[in-house]
């Protein structure tokens, strides 16, 4: 079970730096929100993360 985790976390990191690289500071700002929206349960906070990430890909494409 710890190296699943391990494995997921590591998954995790490495596309919060992929984000970072692509679409910058705005891009990793709205990935934690999604994140912490999700683990806090939070629709608002999870929706406007997703938002965002969504503008940017829909800007870069």
């Amino acid at each position: 079970m710890p190296l699943v985790a391990l494995a997921i976390a590591a998954l995790a990191i490495g596309f919060e730096q992929l984000v970072q690289l692509r679409y910058g500071a705005l891009g990793i700002m709205a990935f934690l929100a999604l994140t912490a929206g999700i683990r806090a349960k939070n629709a608002l906070i999870g929706g406007i993360g997703a938002i965002v990430l969504v503008m940017l890909l829909a800007q870069s494409g």
